[in-house]
């Protein structure tokens, strides 16, 4: 097949052209993948094809060797895996010999498809030779050679776990890398490749990194190539710090002062892109402090892994004023572009890192430069004094801050009122709303927000809401953060006197014409959402009546008029708005008697809107539907029964729905909701549920993170099903043992992994303690117990693994405890011959989370009766 054309005819202009060349493509893959394989790289090796098709080709090729979603990535590695050693072998010479191309895009797309390969093949054992005949290539005289070969090895750097790669190969390969990042390099392409692939070799350099002789040497390279006169390599180096500040914390201060004086010098020299990454160097540096002092509260021991070597609070006199200077470099536009990054933003986060990081000490450092500049008559001043003040509120204590805040507040207020800019307004508005956040709430002693000045606050924020929408926009997530605190103080009733004012002005400003500018529209409901979240009995009618205006709301976006895409996708976010404020509404009502009924009485007409939302395909509306949903079963009790039949058909959609994951996961939650509202109500409907249930759990389709809370369901339904559960035990304990096997046993995996793996071990045991209770007191017991032993098993091998959760160790004791209390005396003897779960206990009862000392204290209570029957 000439394969080129076709590669060719896939790239036109003309859309059938283009769909019969695609459609031909994948004809030849699924009729003769090693053909096809093949002769993709053939045509990506071939000199006297056309770029474009050589590009494609090797596009293709790669993706053909790799996938985001899991599932089909893995198909993908053991489809590769199955060819035939020959086919493999042919293709990867193909490969090899396109670094040496004349031609940059084929050298690059080989580098990147070499890489993939080896992701595949090095953590089998095969492609033994590869390193080797990479590094050979550096030694070869066209320097675009060596440049293609640098690239690839960044890439493969990138692409495989460092265990795989034996230490002698990793030696040499930083050689290379650093001998091409010299400054006696002549050749820039080079020492930009070199420098590039350093960064992603920075994670395979832990045994370099502890020889002060390699890694001086490393240091020094990298360092002169942050004074190369090519801008790129200049960056590449600043980023290659970046990484070193926080994966090498520990092995800085040799170099420290030297790269104080390098950052800043770039900081205010630099091209824009240059400097931005020597600010996040300090930035990185700060998050690596805050991590270790937070772990350890600045009290090292022999056993602190890292002891924090406080460079932050060393550099202070002199980087606090290089940051402070930044904040003078605003761009013009940047309030209105969402996107925006600059200097003097970058400026300003890392100076409200080295806040959280040094406390107290940054306050006299900031104070001169904001009181010099508050008040003068260029807005830049104004607006990089108000931001630097915004930054340090968070970090030093509220005794150091409270005395300056209760001087600032009320020039605040007036800035945000009268001042010409409207750069100055935003800045003040976000700095108010920082206050609120960090100041004001249930951990201060002397409030900042009294009752004399809560009135003025709430009309300059009222006030500030009709002002151009970025400025609007900070002022209601000041105002959040105002009734965030009072919600988190228990009292909210200074703010309820003005309840209705700020309902009514938000739900203006969700009806302005500019409202989907800066995010307005959205931060206007969520505003509303927590207000309403920390309002109290005496405004549970102005609540109720609230639910009429956004039922209206939402009934008018379901009105069938014709809309163009860009509209739906608007009316689809204003449709998932409406539907997580009625959510907020219902909890709110649901919690508190009175109101309930008051409620209830739209009931009907609450449902038939959400059911209505379901017709509408957008993900994001369903998952807030079906939380609404789920927030009013559990306000409506046993009354939701009535809803049931109509809503049933939804809940399987949803159960059903794999590729947005997210829907699935909110739907098995909802499930939960109705089986508390519904208890033995919900039976009828148990056999359809629990056969989708198993169904998503074995699937491997299925995004991994739903399945934790179908396990929880399990429990769920058994709770609220009882004895009843017996026809699915024969399915779903399977399901769980061997779940709980696959999670007892997680060494030697990384952080995310051992994360999920808490999840799926609370899930099961979430599984376990629901159906233990759900049989308890029924005849039918006696058919738990074949279980008991493989259950004691998993709470011993987690015991062992010493790696669960505090969640995790809650939900376990209390499965101790609900297996000692349902089987009764059967299990009595069963748990004296389990081997550990009496230090576990003894552990659960001396822990300093009473949650788990209360969990442990009743399991307690129930293994004793268990054993002395």
């Amino acid at each position: 097949m000439e394969v080129t054309q076709v590669l060719l005819s896939a790239q036109a202009v003309d859309a059938t052209v283009r769909k019969h060349a695609e459609d031909t493509l994948k004809q030849f893959q699924d009729q003769n993948l090693p053909g096809f394989l093949l002769s993709l790289s053939g045509e990506l090796a071939s000199e006297e094809k056309p770029i474009e098709s050589r590009k494609l080709a090797g596009l293709i090729l790669k993706n053909a060797l790799d996938a985001k979603e899991q599932h089909r990535k893995y198909e993908l590695v053991q489809r590769w895996l199955s060819l035939d050693v020959a086919v493999k072998g042919q293709i990867k010479a193909c490969l090899l010999q396109t670094l040496s191309s004349s031609v940059p895009d084929a050298r690059s797309t080989a580098s990147q498809v070499i890489a993939k390969v080896a992701s595949i093949e090095l953590p089998q054992k095969q492609w033994p030779e590869l390193i080797g005949s990479l590094l050979s290539n550096i030694h070869q005289v066209p320097p675009h050679v060596k440049q293609a070969t640098l690239e690839t090895l960044g890439y493969l750097c990138e692409e495989v776990v460092p265990d795989v790669v034996d230490q002698d190969h990793v030696n040499k390969i930083l050689t290379a890398v650093v001998q091409g990042m010299n400054a006696n390099e002549g050749n820039n392409e080079v020492r930009l490749a070199a420098t590039r692939a350093l960064y992603n070799a920075l994670s395979f350099a832990q045994a370099n990194f502890s020889n002060d002789m390699e890694r001086d040497y490393i240091m020094r390279v990298v360092c002169e190539a942050t004074l190369s006169p090519e801008v790129k390599i200049r960056l590449a180096a600043f980023e290659c710090l970046v990484s070193i500040g926080s994966t090498y914390y520990e092995k800085l201060t040799p170099y420290i002062q030297d790269i104080f004086n390098i950052t800043l010098k770039a900081v205010r020299e630099e091209e824009e892109p240059v400097a931005l990454q020597a600010i996040e160097f300090w930035s990185s540096v700060c998050d690596e402090e805050i991590d270790i002092l937070e772990e350890y509260g600045g009290e090292f021991t022999a056993d602190s892994d890292v002891p924090c070597y406080h460079f932050i609070k060393q550099a202070l006199p002199a980087l606090v004023p290089m940051l402070l200077e930044t904040l003078l470099k605003q761009e013009e536009d940047q309030d209105q572009d969402d996107g925006a990054w600059n200097l003097a933003m970058a400026g300003g986060t890392c100076l409200g890192l080295v806040a959280r990081t040094v406390g107290d000490d940054i306050v006299p450092l900031v104070m001169p430069f904001i009181e010099e500049n508050i008040t003068k008559p260029d807005w830049r001043q104004r607006e990089a004094a108000t931001y630097a003040f915004g930054s340090i509120l968070e970090g030093p204590s509220p005794d150091k801050l409270t005395p300056i805040v209760n001087v600032a507040l009320n020039f605040m207020l007036t800035a945000l009122t009268n001042d010409p800019s409207s750069h100055v307004k935003d800045t003040t508005a976000w700095t108010l709303g920082r206050i609120f956040e960090f100041l004001h709430g249930s951990t201060m002693e002397t409030p900042i927000i009294t009752p004399e000045n809560c009135q003025q606050i709430i009309t300059v924020l009222l006030q500030s809401m009709k002002d151009v929408p970025n400025v609007a926009e900070k002022a209601c997530g000041a105002l959040y953060f105002l009734a965030q605190g009072y919600e988190d103080l228990g009292s909210s009733s200074s703010l309820m006197p003005y309840f209705q004012e700020i309902v009514q002005s938000l739900l203006n400003v969700t009806h302005r014409e500019d409202a989907g500018e800066s995010r307005l529209r959205t931060a206007a409901y969520e505003t509303l959402n927590e207000v309403v979240r920390c309002s109290t009995e005496e405004t549970a009618r102005l609540v109720s009546e609230l639910v009429q205006v956004i039922m209206a709301e939402l009934h008018k976006t379901l009105e069938g008029q014709k809309l163009s895409s860009d509209e739906r996708e608007k009316q689809n976010e204003l449709q998932g708005l409406l539907c997580g404020c009625l959510q907020v509404i219902i909890q709110k009502l649901g919690a508190s008697n009175t109101a309930k009924y008051a409620f209830m009485q739209y009931g009907d007409q609450i449902m038939n809107l959400l059911l209505r939302v379901f017709a509408c395909r957008s993900a994001t509306v369903h998952e807030e539907a079906m939380l609404a949903i789920g927030a009013f079963a559990y306000a409506t009790g046993p009354n939701f029964a009535i809803f049931l039949p109509e809503f049933y058909k939804y809940l399987e959609m949803g159960l059903q729905n794999f590729e947005e994951y997210q829907v699935c996961a909110v739907t098995v939650g909802v499930v939960g909701d109705i089986c508390r509202a519904l208890e033995g109500k919900i039976l009828p409907y148990c056999d359809g549920i629990m056969t989708q249930l198993l169904k998503d759990l074995s699937s491997n389709q299925l995004h991994r993170s739903v399945k934790p809370p179908i396990f929880s369901c399990f429990g769920d339904i058994a709770l609220a099903i009882g004895e009843n559960f017996e026809k699915y035990l024969m399915y779903a304990m399977p399901m769980l043992q061997s779940a709980a096997e696959l999670s007892a046993h997680t060494s030697g995996v990384d952080d995310e992994m051992i994360e999920y793996t808490n999840l799926l071990r609370n899930g099961i045991l979430e599984a376990y303690s629901g159906i233990f209770q759900g049989f308890k007191n029924t005849p039918k017991t006696q058919l738990l117990f074949p279980y008991a032993p493989h259950i004691l098993q998993f709470l011993d091998s987690i015991y062992m693994e010493k790696d669960m959760d505090d969640v995790v160790m809650k939900t376990a004791i209390g499965v101790l405890g609900d297996l000692a209390d349902t089987l009764g005396s059967n299990a009595g003897s069963l748990i004296q011959q389990s081997v550990s779960s009496k230090d576990f206990l003894n552990e659960c009862l001396s822990s300093d989370d009473h949650l788990i000392k209360e969990s442990a204290e009743w399991a307690r209570l129930a293994i004793s009766r268990a054993i002395s029957v």
